[in-house]
């Protein structure tokens, strides 16, 4: 049982906050958000402290289950637009964009409470001032199998059949 399991069975006063790291490489240096009102400086998963800005973000955590296909959602304050142009920047590079969710516990800051989730972005579309975002990890169903590919550097002895 993990720390946050215990946290959200007790209903105690210690609050989760959710924070994500957005990736492109259509983008000079990643941006880092945080749910709340204030900028959160905590611990990331390599130990270095850094500053997430806050906004207004929602995040609905991924169910534990078994399906194939993991996907959940994300909604991005877009009040000033930036989230539409980094968007719109990864759109028009072709490029994808990843996205990592920390969660962390207000009395614990040095590093996130659980392993982080680290999820691609399927879907965005702008709804008022807010821009919606799927995400998806762990593709099974889009899965090579067998996970070892059989090229000529795995198997040098291919060239010869």
């Amino acid at each position: 049982m993990s720390i946050l399991d215990i946290v959200r069975a007790s209903g105690g006063k210690d609050v989760i906050i959710p924070a994500v790291k957005l990736n492109s490489p259509a983008w000079g240096e990643p941006t880092l958000i945080c749910a709340g009102f204030e900028n959160l400086t905590a611990g990331d998963e390599n130990g270095q402290l850094v500053t997430y800005l806050a906004a207004g973000l929602d995040v609905s955590l991924p169910k534990k289950s078994n399906d194939g296909n993991q996907t959940f959602g994300m909604a991005v304050d877009n009040v000033r637009g930036d989230a539409q142009r980094l968007i719109d920047l990864a759109k028009e590079a072709q490029a994808e964009i990843t996205v990592t969710l920390y969660l962390y516990l207000e009395s614990d800051l040095s590093g996130p409470a659980e392993r982080p989730y680290v999820a691609k972005v399927l879907n965005a579309n702008m709804e008022g001032p807010t821009v919606n975002l799927t995400l998806g990890y762990f593709d099974l169903i889009n899965s090579a199998w067998p996970r070892d590919r059989y090229t000529l550097e795995f198997a040098p002895g291919l060239a010869y059949l």
